[in-house]
């Protein structure tokens, strides 16, 4: 379409989907349901993700587009079903913005960040229904390390939390014993999830976020395996020919070279 500098972004998507999911619109597009989305959800999540992690802006312009793109056709889906619209999901979203943040719309004070983000919990535990869990809006399907960070902050919130770090160390030094100790393979198992749970707790004590700390240690294990795997290429030499001493060596030089 050509470029109109008056015309409205939003609008102008809005009539694209609609039309995509019409009668004489594309048949991939109509035959979607919530649930074939699912998956195309989830992967724009981590495309979003990865653009941010490069620092790419267009990359990361072009990623948002598509996760909206995905949001756009979930309203159309409901909108289509007498349920809701985009309309809906932009007033509620605006209505629990302004709600929660009583600082700035309203005449509530709050000093800092920390302040803040009690005051958010305090607000959605007064939104729940009575009796229900302060965890039980958090989507288990999330990530395990994700989902561990994000009930340990909500229960954090709430005052259940460890008086200081040194003390959340001193328990994984406990949870290493336990699994040393387990008497059989399922033991061993729940101790080791325990452990990370622990070390999900430490981070979240400095400020750290598990899920992304891991990934970039995910990262640079990759970067310096392909390092070795380009170094044994060069030298004429096989990499699972190497004695663990070779290897090792190795691995201190990738460690150098791609810091």
């Amino acid at each position: 379409m050509p470029e109109n500098e008056n015309s409205n972004g939003f609008v102008e998507l809005k009539g694209i989907i609609a039309r995509l999911r019409g009668t004489e619109g594309c048949p991939w597009d109509r035959k979607q349901t919530h649930d074939s989305l699912k998956p195309y959800l989830i992967e724009e999540c981590y495309e979003v993700l990865q653009s941010l992690e490069e620092g790419a802006p267009q990359k990361l312009c072009e990623e948002l587009g598509d996760l909206l793109l995905q949001i756009m056709l979930h309203a159309q889906i409901a909108a289509e079903a007498g349920q809701f619209d985009i309309e809906d999901v932009l007033q509620c979203i605006s209505d629990k913005l302004v709600h929660r943040h009583p600082h700035v719309f309203g005449s509530h004070k709050a000093k800092d960040a920390a302040e803040v983000e009690q005051n958010w919990e305090s607000l959605k535990q007064r939104e729940r229904q009575e009796g229900q869990s302060l965890l039980s809006d958090v989507p288990r399907q999330m990530p395990a390390l994700l989902y561990s960070q994000s009930i340990q902050r909500r229960v954090a919130g709430v005052g259940f939390d460890w008086e200081k770090t040194e003390d959340i160390i001193d328990k994984l030094a406990e949870e290493i014993t336990e699994i040393k100790q387990a008497p059989d393979h399922s033991k061993m198992a729940e101790e080791f999830g325990d452990l990370l749970f622990t070390l999900v707790n430490i981070a979240r004590r400095l400020n750290m976020d598990s899920e992304m700390v891991l990934r970039s240690a995910n990262q640079r294990f990759y970067q310096r395996f392909s390092y070795m795997e380009e170094a044994c290429r060069k030298r004429g030499v096989s990499f699972d020919g190497l004695s663990f001493g070779e290897q090792n060596a190795l691995w201190e030089e990738a460690k150098q070279m791609t810091e």
